[in-house]
């Protein structure tokens, strides 16, 4: 099975994505920051990770740029779930490869949906619908 992994401080958010996860058929575990992202890695990467911008203790930019840094051969793709729009928060990404994000509130359905595409054709990025 699957295993996804979502990284979000709000227990309603993680609720929610977490059961509609689940109900299509993966095993979905959660971190509430980056820090606690970065130890569960340690001990085996997801097939697919979903993470929020602003956390505590350790935000999802960083997050991703650490995950960058510390993991250079990862092949899981990774979901920014963010409310910011404007361009000069999305900069930051440039040259990290396999990162859509997705603009909240997000269907829970388009995000499955885009998780199985992924997991279908691991060898290339999809478009998000």
């Amino acid at each position: 099975m699957k295993r996804i992994l979502i990284v979000d401080d709000h227990p309603p958010v993680v609720r929610v994505l977490k059961l509609g996860i689940e109900d299509a058929g993966y095993d979905v575990d959660t971190a509430a920051n980056g820090s606690e992202c970065l130890v569960k890695l340690c001990n085996g990467h997801p097939d697919f990770l979903i993470t929020d911008i602003d956390m505590p203790r350790m935000g999802g930019k960083e997050l991703c740029l650490t995950i960058e840094e510390q993991f250079p051969d990862r092949t899981f793709p990774i979901v920014v779930l963010t409310s910011r729009t404007e361009i000069e928060h999305r900069t930051w990404t440039t040259g990290i490869d396999n990162l859509l994000f997705m603009e909240k509130p997000v269907s829970v359905r388009r995000l499955v949906s885009y998780i199985g595409k992924s997991l279908e054709q691991p060898d290339r990025p999809v478009a998000a619908q």
